[in-house]
């Protein structure tokens, strides 16, 4: 893929996807072949240079969130690659107001909700500047706001962007790529609306979400039609008369 692309990869449950993206900064090795980096091969030696380059956002924020507060989390990357406090300073205030956290420095990750945690996770990985950002299944369990603002984001990050999901549409909105992962092997890979509009492709891979399109006509159908939705009558002793 190209700097600077998004590419969404999507694929059923144990298709490969995450095993996949944890091979990108090291999580996992290779038991065969090559993983690259731009240049740079994904090696124990050169993890320490892989992981400055290539972030991950993990599904479960509790799994990448750590320490007591919020800023000792999002500090904790660029301390570790050798920064200095005071740049280390400058970069946990801008990554916490790209995550319009601005305010939590203090706060301890263990009370927040979990769309702020999605967004501290978010923010440890920004204040590392890596080249490349990888999401595993970003959309799960947001609620529709939460998703069209994440989406939003995604779109405006300034990183090449790989994300996997199995939610679909979102993925679509995205990026600019999709590629469909079928028992751990490409099965495809292309522009995002063309991929998503190819059904038997989706089907062969057990991924096709077309029957929402029959839903969205559904609803589409009745929009506008008030006449149809009932207001619950109110007692007059709940208005006071």
């Amino acid at each position: 893929m190209e700097a600077g692309e998004r590419l969404g990869i999507i694929g059923p449950s144990g298709a490969g996807k995450s095993t996949f993206l944890l091979h990108l900064n090291g999580v996992l090795l290779p038991a065969s072949g090559e993983v690259r980096i731009g240049d740079l091969p994904v090696r124990r030696d050169t993890l320490m240079q892989v992981r400055s380059r290539v972030g991950i956002v993990f599904q479960n924020p509790d799994d990448q969130l750590f320490t007591p507060t919020v800023e000792e989390d999002v500090a904790f990357g660029p301390l570790n690659m050798g920064c200095s406090p005071e740049e280390t300073h400058e970069r946990v205030s801008l990554a916490l107001r790209q995550m319009r956290l601005e305010g939590y420095e203090k706060r301890s990750t263990h009370d927040l909700s979990f769309g702020e945690k999605r967004r501290v996770a978010l923010a440890t990985v920004l204040s590392m500047r890596p080249r490349v950002i990888a999401f595993d299944e970003p959309f799960a369990n947001l609620d529709p706001g939460m998703v069209e603002q994440l989406v939003a984001l995604i779109r405006s990050l300034d990183a090449t962007v790989v994300l996997i999901s199995q939610e679909i549409l979102p993925a679509v909105a995205a990026v600019d790529r999709l590629a469909v992962i079928h028992g751990g092997k490409l099965a495809a890979v292309g522009p995002a609306l063309e991929i998503a509009a190819d059904r038997t492709l989706l089907r062969t891979c057990g991924i096709d979400f077309h029957y929402y399109a029959g839903v969205w006509e559904q609803i589409l159908s009745r929009g506008g039609s008030s006449s149809r939705r009932q207001t619950p009558s109110v007692p007059p002793s709940a208005t006071g008369q």
